[in-house]
């Protein structure tokens, strides 16, 4: 179904105080009244407007509508969440309506949802849960190796006395659980918008990315680096020490190695019922030529090795 914007049928702003709405919903009621409109269509006008009316005038309606609308516009589709119930939403507005004929978008709202919400009579109770939230934040690496414990300033939805929306800070702390990845999030259940009436709170979800890292990066489960090598390294394979999330590793490079080759430490990747594991990508590093004995050692390497040819598989002979 569509999505209602009330407050543009009764063409007041969000903020509309309770009085500004009456005087709206009267001045449209006159105007669109079967009884006395030549205005085309009028009894479907006055049906939108009346119902509208309902929806605003009540200051828990309000607030309900309110959460629900924040992420919708009019025209757009709209499903209700989970966690609603409802007996009836009660009397019809104060000027001719009868209340009988409620749109689906109305019903879905305030009638028969199932789970959480609680409606009754007119100037009766009205419960419902809270909505879930939710917020990005980026961690670092090494949080999800070591664990770790942080707080988050978020601005969130609040209903205030006369049942409108507003915002307010919040500080939360949270714990940061070792081998998250991202894409994943944390659960801060009750952190959420607060309910209305006896309605439970909803929950905040933490959604999870990695900040950049100058060495690392990670794929999955498995964590990234490409390691600096000089030639005579990979050449005749050498022993080095090379950095990991959790410490220092002495790591062995077999002799023939070549840039881009991986060597793995299994199980050192992100931690986890099943962890992931470490690569070292091997990168080649050139010593540069500038110094008399640095270009004397690259004419004796290229004496030496006289009969490679780097570009034969191109067809070239030079």
């Amino acid at each position: 179904m569509e999505f209602k914007d009330y407050y543009e049928t009764l063409g007041v702003a969000r903020d509309a105080t309770p009085e500004e709405i009456k005087r709206a919903y009267r001045k449209l009621a006159r105007k669109f009244h079967p009884d006395v409109s030549k205005e085309k269509n009028a009894e479907a006008q006055f049906k939108q407007v009346s119902e509208a009316y309902e929806a605003l005038n009540d200051p828990e309606k309000r607030a309900a509508y309110d959460r629900l609308g924040a992420n919708y516009r009019a025209g757009q589709e709209f499903r209700p969440p989970p966690g609603w119930e409802g007996a009836q939403a009660g009397g019809a507005a104060d000027f001719g309506g009868d209340g009988s004929d409620h749109s689906d978008f109305f019903e879905s709202l305030f009638r028969g949802m199932g789970g959480g919400a609680r409606t009754a009579g007119r100037g009766g109770s009205f419960d419902m849960h809270g909505q879930d939230q939710h917020a990005r934040i980026q961690i670092s690496i090494e949080d999800s190796y070591q664990g770790a414990t942080r707080t988050l300033q978020l601005r969130m939805p609040a209903a205030d006395a006369g049942g409108g929306m507003r915002t307010q800070d919040k500080t939360i702390e949270f714990v940061i659980p070792k081998g998250i990845r991202a894409g994943q999030h944390i659960r801060l259940a009750g952190q959420g918008s607060p309910g209305i009436g006896q309605g439970s709170p909803g929950d905040l979800y933490l959604d999870v990315e990695f900040l950049p890292h100058r060495l690392y990066r990670v794929q999955g489960h498995d964590v990234y680096m490409d390691l600096p090598v000089a030639p005579w390294e990979v050449a005749l394979g050498a022993e080095v020490e090379a950095p990991t999330p959790t410490g220092a590793v002495e790591l062995t490079i077999p002799a023939g190695s070549a840039a881009g080759r991986k060597l793995r430490l299994k199980g050192r990747g992100l931690p986890g019922k099943t962890p992931g594991d470490f690569y070292f990508v091997l990168q080649l590093t050139q010593p540069p030529a500038d110094t008399p004995a640095a270009k004397a050692a690259y004419a004796a390497m290229a004496e030496a090795f006289a009969g490679f040819k780097p570009r034969a598989h191109l067809g070239a002979t030079a």
